[in-house]
């Protein structure tokens, strides 16, 4: 059964998914990806039940001006609408932040980064608990 696909629309949602500090990144984009918890919203609840794959995209100003942002988002919507079904996995959000070389990329390129980064994102690992640790 293919999993229902729905979108991250509030910046709380984007902010959740980052703050996992789970992302794999690819030549022609960055993947961050989350495994839903329930919450109080009852759409969120809805879709956590459901085990839906819900999805945000994100391209900052840096890679261009709005055309070309939405260019770039556009094209990583086409990928995502033939892969993500396949290689997502139910009951997880995923963020797609578009980068400067997204726009140039064939796309073939685009969808081998993306099922690439798909099958690479850990989803597994608990929440970082704020400030990241030093090496040693």
């Amino acid at each position: 059964m293919v999993p229902e696909i729905g979108k991250l629309k509030r910046r709380s949602e984007f902010l959740r998914v980052a703050a996992t500090q789970n992302k794999w990144v690819t030549p022609g984009l960055i993947l961050q990806a989350m495994r839903r918890q329930p919450e109080s919203s009852s759409n969120s609840e809805e879709l956590y039940r459901s085990g839906a794959i819900c999805i945000g995209f994100t391209v900052t100003k840096k890679v261009g001006n709005a055309v070309i942002r939405n260019r770039v988002k556009r094209r990583l919507r086409a990928v995502v609408a033939e892969l993500l079904s396949e290689y997502g996995k139910a009951g997880h959000d995923y963020v797609l932040i578009g980068r400067k070389t997204t726009l140039f990329r064939s796309y073939d390129d685009l969808k081998k980064d993306l099922t690439f980064a798909l099958q690479r994102v850990k989803t597994d690992r608990k929440k970082a608990s704020g400030k990241l640790k030093p090496r040693t």
